[in-house]
């Protein structure tokens, strides 16, 4: 069998979850050897496959590796289908995984080094829509400074190594926890990855706390550089309990809005769909100002108790006393909407339990609520507005259409 032979059945296992860690270290070598290939697809041809989400059996992941491999100039199949954004059924997952896997190989080993807080790949795109397709995966993954990614079992234990096979960090659960060895002489990152319908716990080098919700993901430094920024960078959701260090400001990077900080607890939400990155204060004081700016004395300072909020389309901040439980609340497994549209809505549920939700009751999209949930599954979240609201729904395994 030959090695193009060979990575086609390894894909196919990959798209339907079957790979064993081998396997997946086995596709990844294997790309990384073939970096100057006429084998290795370019971002420039995988990225049209993920402007659409295809109907996957055998002979069509054939047919989409073929097409990748002779470098994407035929004209898809007719036989590949196209859907609405929300809805990603279960005859969809395979194609949608195998491509992702085309393309997550693909930005291991393109990805730039991180300068001056940007995160690109070599062609220009953000990492962040690398990032929000991995959240359909069922894995929580880490991304190590050398390209292996490693998927943690939130039922097991393991130890994270550095390039020197040192022990920089340990996996307990769902909590990892990074130690400081000594001091680098350059940064090295680590990324770590939740899933949709999952969250985890990470206690960085420096002590600083980090809960992140389902859907998102965060690059840290291995261990920060003495004399320099604390700097992560965020796409999801965060609550960050952040350790007191009077010499290294605290920076998290969340698209085009720095949150600047040197000890506080507050939540910050950018989601890559969503046109508002949202930081709720709970205590201390933080700092905010865009990609393009620099941090002083007229930068937009939030108060506690505040929820600031730059809208990216139109590079503003503007900030509101609330209820800052209500944002904070999903570390304790609650789910609480206030004043939220039913789109909003959907769209939560569809990161806190990974499923995909159509909704064919359009007249409700733009419609607000309130309602809290505390540990309570899809099914009586649902059973909840059907009752109340009168809206009528079908669930077929993690496909839920509102009718």
């Amino acid at each position: 069998m030959s090695d193009s032979d060979n990575i086609k059945i390894l894909l196919r296992k990959f798209a339907t979850r079957q790979c064993s860690q081998d396997e997946i270290e086995e596709l990844i070598v294997f790309f990384k050897k073939e970096t100057s290939s006429n084998l290795l697809p370019t971002v420039e041809e995988v990225l049209p496959l993920l402007d659409r989400t295809v109907e996957m059996d055998v002979l069509s992941a054939d047919q989409i590796f073929d097409e990748i491999i002779s470098g994407g100039k035929s004209k898809r199949s007719s036989s590949f289908s196209t859907m609405g954004k929300k809805g990603f059924g279960k005859k969809y997952v395979s194609a949608a995984a195998l491509v992702l896997g085309l393309f997550s190989i693909i930005y291991l080993y393109q990805m730039q080094t991180v300068d001056n807080g940007n995160q690109r790949l070599s062609n220009g795109l953000n990492y962040h829509s690398v990032d929000s397709l991995n959240m359909r995966s069922e894995e929580i993954t880490l991304l190590l400074e050398n390209g292996i990614i490693k998927v943690i079992s939130e039922e097991g234990t393991s130890e994270v190594m550095d390039k020197n096979g040192n022990v920089v960090g340990k996996q307990r659960g769902n909590q990892l926890v990074y130690e400081v060895k000594s001091s680098p002489e350059e940064l090295a990152y680590n990324t770590l990855t939740v899933p949709f319908g999952k969250k985890f716990e990470l206690l960085l080098s420096d002590g600083t706390i980090a809960h992140l919700n389902a859907g998102t993901s965060l690059k840290y430094p291995v261990t920060f550089l003495p004399g320099k920024e604390r700097q992560v960078f965020l796409n999801g959701e965060a609550f960050f309990d952040v350790a007191n260090d009077l010499d290294h400001p605290f920076v998290i990077n969340a698209d085009e809005l720095n949150i600047r900080v040197l000890g506080t607890k507050f939540n910050v939400s950018t989601y890559a769909e969503d046109d508002v990155t949202d930081v709720v204060l709970v205590e201390g004081s933080v700092g905010l100002y865009t990609e393009s700016e620099k941090f002083d004395k007229g930068s937009f300072l939030l108060k506690p108790g505040n929820k600031g909020s730059f809208n990216r389309l139109e590079s503003t901040i503007t900030s509101e006393i609330v209820l800052t439980s209500i944002y904070t609340s999903w570390i304790n497994g609650e789910l609480v909407f206030r004043n939220m549209t039913f789109e909003n809505i959907l769209t939560k549920l569809e990161r806190n339990y990974n499923v995909s939700i159509t909704n064919e009751n359009l007249e409700m999209a733009n419609e607000k609520f309130n309602a809290s949930f505390r540990n309570a599954s899809i099914e009586k979240v649902l059973e909840y507005f059907q009752s109340v609201y009168k809206l009528n729904f079908t669930i077929h395994g993690k496909e839920i259409i509102i009718h």
